[in-house]
Formats: C-alpha cells, sequence, structure tokens
C-alpha cells in the first residue's frame, strides 16, 4: 500500500548496509559538488545564491519518493536556470520580491504540469522533440550562459539575453574591467578547466586508485571557492572592487506559497510548459543511460511526477524549477550511489550547510561562481554535432542550425519554440513525399527489389510499386496522382499492384484517394491490385467498401500477385541464373 502512494520506495525492501556505504560515500562527493553549483546556478536564475541551496533540499527528497531513477540526482541545473532568468526576467526586475515571487510561481507551474502529464501518462510525448533540436538547443544555451557569466569575471556592468545583446554590452563596458576580479575570474576558469582534464591522471600517477582520484577531481570547484573566499578576505578585495556574494541567510527554507496572482500565473504558463518539457526530456535521457548500465529500468511516467512533485517542494520551499542534472548524476553514479536514498543524503549535507555554513561564503566572489558556471556549461557545447547532422540528413541540421541561432540571437524560449516547430515541418514534408520504388524480381528467388539498386526481372503488364510510408492525409493524394501518372505513361501496363508491406495504417483521407485511384485505372483499362497487406490494415479495409469497389485482388505476397496476373515472367525470374554481384541493398 505505501508503495503504491510513494513508489519510489521501492529500494527500502532488501536495503543493506553495503547500499548504504555507497550511498553515504555518494552523497558526501555530491553534496561537496553541489555546494558550488547551488550558489552559481542562483547566480545565473537571477536569484538570491541561498535559492540555490533551498532547491537543493526538500526537492531531492520529493524525487527520492516518487521518482523511478536509483541515481539520478535532481536538484538547479545551468539549462533551467537560463530559462528561469529568461522567463521571469521579462515581468519584473531582477533582485525584487516580485522576481523571487515568480520564481517561486515559475517552479509550482513546472510541478503541477509534470504530475498532471504523469498521472495523464503522457510520458511517450517527449519523443516529439528531436535530439538535434535538444542537441541544438544545449549547445546554444551553453554559449549563452558562458556569454552572460563574462560580466562577473571582468568585474562588469553588462546585460541583454541574447548573444548580440551582450556582446554589445560587453563592449561598451569593456573600460571599466577589474583587475583584481579578473584575476580572480580568469584564474578559477583555468584552474578548473586544469582539474577537470589534468588532475585526475595526475593523482592516479602519483598512486591514487582511480575512484579516489576522480572524486578529488571532481572537488574542484569548492578547492577554487575555499582558495578564492580566503584571497577575498586577507587582502580585502571586495574593498578594491571584488564584487562578492554577501550575507545568505542561515537557516532551512520558509515554507510558503508563492503569489495567488492569476495574471502572474497566465503569464508564466507558456515558459513553465518549455522548461518542463526541456528539464524531463534532459532528465529522462540521462536517467535511462544510468539505468542501462546497470540493467535497471526506469519509467517515464513515474519520472514525471517524481520531476513533479520535486518541483512542487522548490515552489514552496523558496526555491526555483529543477530537474535532473547530467554532470551530478555521473557523480552520483560513479560515486556508487545504490538508491534515492543518497539524494536523501545529499539533501540532508545541504541543510547542514544552510544552517550552519553560509556565513563562511559571504566573502566568496561572484567571478569564482561565473567561473564554476563558465566550465560546467562549456562541456555541454558540441559544434560538431553540426557537421556529423549536415553529413547524415540535410533536414535535421535545419532544425538543429535554427534552433542554435535562433536561442542566440532571439532568445531561449523562441529558439526552443523553432525547433520544434521545423522539426515538425520537416516530418510532414517527409512523410507527404514518402518514398516509393518500382520493384522486380530478383531472378532465382520470390524476392523483389528496387529496379534502380538491383539487377531484376519486371513484367511488362504489370507495374509492381512499393511505398515505404502508411498512407494518411498528407501524402493521399500525392500518391493518387504519383501512380496513375506512372501507369498511364505506359500504355502496355493492364495491372497495378500497390504492395503495402510498410504501410501500418490507412486513413480515411487515403482511403478515398485509393477509390478514386482505382476508378481513375479503371477508365484507362487498368486493373488496381494490393499485395503483402498487413492484417490490422485489412480488418479496416473489411470495415470500408473499398473492397467492393477494388477492380482487382489483394494477394498475400507479390510473388503470388505476379504469378497470377503474368506467370511467363515469374517462371523466367525463376529459372534465370542469379547475378553474382548486385548494387546496395534499398
Amino acid at each position: 500500500m505505501i508503495e503504491r502512494l510513494l513508489p519510489g520506495l521501492g529500494w527500502l525492501r532488501g536495503y543493506d548496509r553495503a547500499a548504504l556505504q555507497g550511498d553515504g560515500l555518494a552523497a558526501v562527493i555530491v553534496t561537496i559538488m553541489l555546494i558550488p553549483q547551488s550558489l552559481a546556478y542562483a547566480l545565473l536564475a537571477g536569484l538570491p545564491p541561498e535559492a540555490g541551496l533551498y532547491a537543493s533540499m526538500l526537492p531531492l527528497v520529493a524525487y527520492a519518493l516518487f521518482g523511478s531513477s536509483a541515481t539520478l540526482a535532481v536538484g538547479p541545473v545551468a539549462v533551467v536556470s537560463l530559462m528561469t532568468a529568461a522567463a521571469v526576467g521579462e515581468l519584473t526586475a531582477v533582485g525584487t520580491p516580485e522576481y523571487r515571487g515568480a520564481a517561486l510561481v515559475l517552479a509550482l507551474l513546472s510541478g503541477l504540469f509534470l504530475v498532471a502529464m504523469g498521472l495523464a501518462r503522457l510520458g511517450f510525448l517527449a519523443s516529439l522533440l528531436s535530439h538535434p533540436v535538444i542537441s541544438g538547443f544545449i549547445t546554444a544555451s551553453g554559449l549563452l550562459i558562458a556569454a552572460s557569466q563574462l560580466k562577473h569575471i571582468l568585474g562588469v556592468e553588462a546585460s541583454g539575453h541574447t548573444l548580440p545583446e551582450l556582446a554589445l554590452s560587453l563592449f561598451e563596458n569593456i573600460d571599466a574591467v577589474n583587475g583584481p576580479t579578473l584575476a580572480i575570474g580568469a584564474g578559477a576558469t583555468l584552474f578548473l578547466f586544469w582539474v577537470r582534464g589534468l588532475l585526475k591522471p595526475l593523482l592516479m600517477k602519483a598512486g591514487l586508485g582511480p575512484r579516489w582520484a576522480d572524486s578529488a577531481a571532481k572537488a574542484g570547484p569548492v578547492a577554487a571557492v575555499i582558495a578564492t573566499i580566503l584571497l577575498v578576505d586577507l587582502l580585502s578585495l571586495d574593498q578594491a572592487g571584488v564584487s562578492v556574494v554577501g550575507a545568505i541567510p542561515e537557516g532551512l527554507p520558509p515554507l510558503a506559497l508563492p503569489p495567488l496572482d492569476p495574471a502572474l500565473w497566465r503569464d508564466l504558463l507558456p515558459a513553465a510548459v518549455l522548461i518542463s518539457v526541456v528539464g524531463f526530456v534532459e532528465s529522462v535521457s540521462v536517467a535511462q543511460t544510468l539505468a542501462a548500465k546497470r540493467r535497471e529500468r526506469i519509467a517515464p511516467n513515474r519520472e514525471l511526477i517524481g520531476l513533479g512533485a520535486a518541483n512542487l517542494a522548490a515552489g514552496v520551499t523558496g526555491g526555483y524549477p529543477v530537474t535532473g542534472g547530467f554532470a551530478r548524476s555521473v557523480v552520483n553514479f560513479d560515486a556508487g550511489a545504490r538508491t534515492p536514498l543518497a539524494g536523501v543524503m545529499t539533501a540532508l549535507g545541504i541543510g547542514v550547510t544552510a544552517l550552519l555554513l553560509t556565513p563562511l561564503f559571504q566573502q566568496l566572489p561572484k567571478a569564482t561562481l561565473a567561473a564554476t558556471i563558465v566550465v560546467a556549461v562549456l562541456s555541454l557545447v558540441d559544434l560538431g554535432a553540426l557537421k556529423r547532422t549536415w553529413a547524415y540528413s540535410k533536414g535535421d541540421f535545419a532544425a538543429m542550425a535554427a534552433t542554435i541561432l535562433v536561442v542566440l540571437g532571439v532568445g531561449v524560449e523562441a529558439g526552443i519554440v523553432t525547433g520544434v516547430t521545423l522539426s515538425l515541418v520537416i516530418f510532414l514534408v517527409r512523410a507527404s513525399r514518402p518514398h516509393m520504388a518500382v520493384v522486380g524480381q530478383v531472378p532465382g528467388t520470390q524476392h523483389f527489389r528496387n529496379v534502380k539498386r538491383h539487377l531484376v526481372i519486371t513484367s511488362p503488364q504489370v507495374l509492381s510499386l512499393r511505398v515505404d510510408e502508411s498512407l494518411y492525409f498528407a501524402n493521399a493524394r500525392w500518391l493518387e496522382d504519383r501512380l496513375y501518372d506512372m501507369a498511364a505513361a505506359d500504355p502496355g501496363i493492364r495491372h497495378v499492384v500497390l504492395i503495402c508491406s510498410a504501410v501500418n495504417d490507412i486513413d480515411a483521407s487515403a482511403l478515398e484517394s485509393l477509390e478514386a485511384l482505382t476508378e481513375r485505372l479503371e477508365a484507362a483499362g487498368v486493373r488496381f491490385h494490393l499485395s503483402e497487406v498487413k492484417g490490422p490494415v485489412m480488418d479496416k479495409l473489411k470495415r470500408s467498401h473499398f473492397l467492393d469497389k477494388l477492380t482487382g485482388l489483394v494477394f498475400l505476397s507479390q510473388y503470388d500477385a505476379l504469378t497470377a496476373l503474368d506467370p511467363g515472367t515469374t517462371w523466367r525470374a525463376l529459372n534465370e541464373p542469379r547475378p553474382e554481384r548486385s548494387a546496395a541493398a534499398s
């Protein structure tokens, strides 16, 4: 009964000391990693640093109770933080109580939308976002996030939500660069890149085990935080213009509802939907990748509810929208996490930090947090995917490139809407012009292949056509005209056979087109036949009047059709020796 209400508790069965040790070690490592990330991502979202800590506590517990992944680490992430800043920044000014309240509304709306999708079992809708669009969106967001953090590394004032706006603002204020801030920001960035790429091999060369060397490398941001705090404090660099985090309230997150302003909720709803979908797609892809390594499974609909519960928790505890983070989840997995209890322990670690350790971060330079963000998001940038996608599919490249350009030039919401819209348009264009091939019999066999790719035998009076798509309203009229034109172009054709081996459905529009085609061909003295029709499709045809109007027959196989309509052709094909080589398979 408890598991039905709280499905995430299924891991309690068989929980042992080994699992506890793995979860405990993973929680310590992820907590160390998450503290600077939480502060940094709150800064990216335009929120005070404590909002990042608050978003890393109760949301983790909520996901552990309702989610399905054993190792997914939920919390603030860079892309969602950027989308939060873009959505809320359009409605109110950064740093105001209204901005903070709008971020809470955004989290609550995201949670409600995700839970509703989960209850409606709509997890499959995530597949509507193509990988090129998501890849392009993440790449562009990474570049935009990195550009937005340059103002903190340089110590200048700059604003803008697009790359041109940010570049122009930075250029206008370049004379105001603060030397100490630039030294801290550039130094921290170089150090973190070095830690990410070179520290682990050096530690292993020194004799440290791979697991401990990796954990030490992951703690690099903490070392940067400690070093720069000491530097600012000892040299009083805050007096020299270095911007610091300042006082962070001590204590656990407050329990309070977001502002109940209908107009605000209505204005934020589109952004909440986009954040929910993007967050879910990113989260479920990470969860599936990690689950596959242990031959485990995740349930997309439960993931929706788990992420929804996490966002609802963030919305009533002073946080902002959260989702599963790639880097944290991989660290959690590699550190030995066995169950969602690792996330609960991480939340406890963040809670202790919020209760006792926040005064230690008062002198933390914002440039260090900006460096943490830059190093984290640049690992998401994959410009090489453009070249790979171009080589494989020009249509997917167009969707990916458009997403990148619009995100950088217009904004994150417009970018992903553009990418999704263009992907759907490309899909409809492809589906409206399906691949169709004239086929012939491979000599010595009962197989039929594309006449343009293989040495085959064709009948002078039977036109055999294979269509590689289901028939529906978008391609029905095109198919009707194409088949009729091909039959009419050869006066010797007496039969047209449509091979339906790849047809999974025929909708009402396509059915009318097939009926019209039958009549048009009959008027031209040509009979229309079908072959290799799948059972479910045949069941639908039997419920209509089409089979009564069909001038030809429905054959079990194309070989049966050719044998019945032109026996001489099949006799020649079966007695002619097969060619030793042929072109690539269709």
